[in-house]
Parts: C-alpha cells; structure tokens; sequence
C-alpha cells in the first residue's frame, strides 16, 4: 500500500487494503454459505434414512399383531406407535381381494394395506400384504 506524506514523497505501508478484506470477506462468507447447504441436506438425508429403516419394520411389526390376535375384523384402524417411536403414526386398512384368477376362493382372500407416516414429515411407508382367512 502507498501513502503520500506532506512532502509528496510515497513510503511503503504494511496492511490490506479495504477492497482485498472484502474480497476475502467475500470467499469465506460463500464457503459458510455452502458448508450450511451441506450440513442441512446432510440433516435432511439422515432423517429420510431413519424413517425408511424403522418404517418397514413398524409395518411388518403391525401385521404381526393382526395375525396373533386375529384382527383382520375391523376394515379401518389408525393410531400411533406409543412412546418408543414418537411421532410414528399407522393407518391399516383391510378389505376383501378381487381375484378373478382365484374363482370361489378369493372370498377368503384378504388385502391388508399399513401405512407408516410422522407427523413432522412429509415422508410415509406403505406395505400391502395379502392373506387367506378362512371363516
């Protein structure tokens, strides 16, 4: 940097000048601005991993239950998967399977669809599994 004195003669100054600080000023806030975005979809991405792993097993876990009770009465239930998944939600839904292809069978042939959701996300888990209940 130079500086004039009063007697117009330049010395040499040690510093940075205004506009190298905001050059840098400049990089370094655009690297945060990205490391951010990184960290928030790294964020985002472990949650969808979480509830895809724990969904499918909460699915299976509630047909489970419907077999060992022989619930398949009601056609609709919902509720929630109590304390150790909170925010873990479920709506089954069972019905009767058309099946041309099966003829007087199919009447003992059942359609049970779960669906996992959470109440935070806009994420949800559906498993349809068919079953022979004989009345």
């Amino acid at each position: 940097m130079w500086s004039l004195k009063t007697d117009s003669s330049l010395i040499l100054r040690p510093g940075f000048s205004l506009l190298e600080i905001l050059l840098a000023m400049s990089i370094i806030a655009i690297v945060f601005l990205t490391i951010f975005k990184m960290h928030k979809q790294t964020i985002s991405i472990n949650y969808a991993v979480k509830f895809y792993t724990i969904a499918p097993i909460l699915a299976h876990n509630k047909i489970e239950k419907l077999e060992l009770s022989s619930g398949y009465k009601s056609a609709y239930d919902s509720g929630e998967f109590g304390d150790n998944y909170p925010g873990y939600r479920y709506n089954v839904s069972i019905n009767d399977a058309d099946s041309e292809f099966l003829g007087d069978v199919a009447g003992d042939l059942k359609k049970i669809d779960v669906t996992v959701f959470t109440d935070i996300e806009e994420f949800s888990y559906n498993l349809r599994a068919y079953r022979f209940i004989q009345n």
